[in-house]
This record gives C-alpha cells, sequence and structure tokens, in this order.
C-alpha cells in the first residue's frame, strides 16, 4: 500500500537517542508484556482501523478548534484532500504503534511525526493550511485516542484482563509517541 507523504524509516534520525527512548520507555514502566500486548492489538485492529479513524474523525470534526488544523489559512475551510491524506497516514500509525519496532528508525519517524505537525506543517501534502499544531492539543490528545480505543479492543471477545493488557499497552505507545512529537515544540536543551 502507498500512502502519500508516509515512507517510514526514510527520514533523518531523531535527535533522540535510543538510550533516552529505553529510559523514557522504562519511566512508562513498559514491559515485554507490552510489546506482546500491542502486538495482539495490531491483529484485533487490523480489520478495524477504517471504523477507529470515522469515530476519530468524526470527533475531530465534531470541534471547529480541531478541525482548523486542516483547513486553509486564508479561506479557513477544510482541504479535503489534506484530511484524506492525513487520515490514511493516521491509520498506518494505528498499525505502527502496535507492529513497529520501537528502534532508531521509528524514533526518527516518531520525530517527523512531530516535525509534521510543527515546523514541517503543510510541507508534506503541499497544502497552505494553518503554520502549526498548537502544542496543547497534542498533549491532549492522548486521552481521546486512548479512552476511545478500548470498545475496538474488546470487539473480539478476548477475556477482560487481556482487553485491559492491550489498552495498557496502547495508552503507554500513545503517551510515548506523544512524547516523541512534541520534541521539536521544546525549547532546545531541554527536553
Amino acid at each position: 500500500m502507498t500512502i502519500a507523504g508516509y515512507k517510514y524509516g526514510e527520514v533523518p534520525a531523531s535527535p533522540v537517542s535510543v538510550q533516552d527512548l529505553e529510559l523514557l520507555k522504562k519511566t512508562l514502566l513498559w514491559t515485554e508484556e507490552d510489546d506482546r500486548y500491542l502486538k495482539r492489538a495490531a491483529e484485533v485492529l487490523r480489520d478495524q482501523v477504517e471504523e477507529v479513524l470515522d469515530l476519530w474523525y468524526g470527533y475531530v470534526g465534531s470541534h471547529p478548534h480541531l478541525v482548523h488544523y486542516f483547513t486553509h489559512r486564508q479561506t479557513g475551510e477544510p482541504i479535503g484532500e489534506y484530511l484524506q491524506r492525513v487520515r490514511a497516514r493516521f491509520g498506518q500509525w494505528i498499525l505502527d504503534l502496535c507492529e513497529k519496532p520501537k528502534d532508531a528508525t521509528w524514533l526518527a519517524y516518531q520525530e517527523e511525526i512531530g516535525r509534521r505537525h510543527s515546523d514541517k506543517k503543510n510541507q508534506t501534502d503541499g497544502v497552505e493550511s494553518v503554520p502549526f499544531v498548537h502544542f496543547r492539543y497534542m498533549v491532549a490528545f492522548i486521552y481521546p485516542i486512548t479512552a476511545t480505543i478500548r470498545p475496538f479492543l474488546a470487539k473480539k471477545g478476548h477475556p477482560a484482563e487481556e482487553v485491559e493488557k492491550m489498552h495498557q499497552a496502547w495508552f503507554k505507545a500513545v503517551t510515548l509517541t506523544v512524547v516523541l512529537w512534541c520534541r521539536p515544540y521544546v525549547k532546545e536543551g531541554l527536553f
């Protein structure tokens, strides 16, 4: 599958080291069990990605302050093609979050995603949208992306204990990625 603007593994290295990544994972109480349950979450979510995206896009679309980040900077109108391209990348992110090893390649792509929300916003898709996503919404989005995934994790009939383990692993992974996405927003030397 080719996704416009999505070239995992073809981005510059992250300024965050793999050692720093490991310390962040320790801070999040990350375990090998989390890796296993993220892989299980990928199996559960794979055929539900479009439904998840429908829910998330409905959420964003129902809040003008969030859909604002997909609007033309002069007209204020949503840019449909931009929304669709980001949607495809967001869908791939769901699976990558669960399946990709958390290594230097993954770390580099998290840096790229962060930059696409900040200093490189609009460049990938060549659009004239607002110039960046405000930092506050990057962090605040952790909750809706975590809370809304649980029903999808429960849909395949796994025992409640397994659903909880998948959900906790997802929560840690989302928190980890958002921390990394926020690096470009942080004053040099403070990250």
